[in-house]
């Protein structure tokens, strides 16, 4: 049906973002997207089991042939980067056992690979995915920076190479492909 699937993946213990992307030719198209939420009060051990397991469905449902993963950062709350590095830790093991292939990347190559801006904010991210992808209301924000990776998976380096036009290079795909995809969305808008 599609050239391929991929899922983004925005970990953290409480709120798990996740979104599915499809290449359809040059078209990048929205799938499915959601947040994964775990209850604060339960043991760790037990909400990184619920991460895994929501992770799983997700997985055996869209049948992603690659993840893309936010690189955890360290922000200053060593607490709050332990737990998102804990979730983190099991989203890649649920995807690397289901045989579909982990790529980290950075917020701001993110951002870059989306909106054109290395440090563009919440609101112009989740307004670019829905600009980029057709859709009517604007995702949760965790949602939002999920699809955000799939799109930089999708039109990023060897993996765009991998879906584009035989013998383009990648960063011409890659251009090629966002290009469309913001030009559809523009047209969209003025209708």
């Amino acid at each position: 049906m599609f050239d391929r699937v991929v899922l983004g993946l925005d970990p953290g213990l409480t709120r798990c973002g996740w979104g599915v992307v499809a290449v359809d030719g040059p078209r990048l198209v929205h799938v499915s997207h959601g947040t994964i939420r775990t209850p604060r009060d339960a043991p760790t051990g037990d909400r990184l089991v619920m991460v895994a397991d929501e992770v799983a469905t997700v997985v055996a449902v869209h049948r992603p042939a690659a993840c893309a993963l936010e690189q955890v950062l360290f922000n200053g709350n060593a607490r709050t980067a332990m737990a998102t590095g804990q979730a983190a830790g099991v989203v890649m093991l649920t995807c690397s056992r289901a045989g579909v292939e982990v790529t980290s990347y950075s917020p701001s190559r993110v951002k870059s690979a989306v909106t054109g801006y290395g440090a563009a904010d919440k609101a112009q991210m989740r307004t670019a995915v829905a600009r980029v992808l057709g859709l009517d209301c604007l995702p949760q924000t965790d949602a939002a920076d999920a699809l955000a990776l799939a799109l930089c998976h999708a039109t990023t380096g060897r993996h765009a190479d991998a879906v584009g036009a035989a013998g383009a290079a990648p960063a011409r795909v890659t251009k090629a492909r966002l290009d469309a995809a913001i030009a559809a969305a523009t047209r969209r808008d003025a209708r």
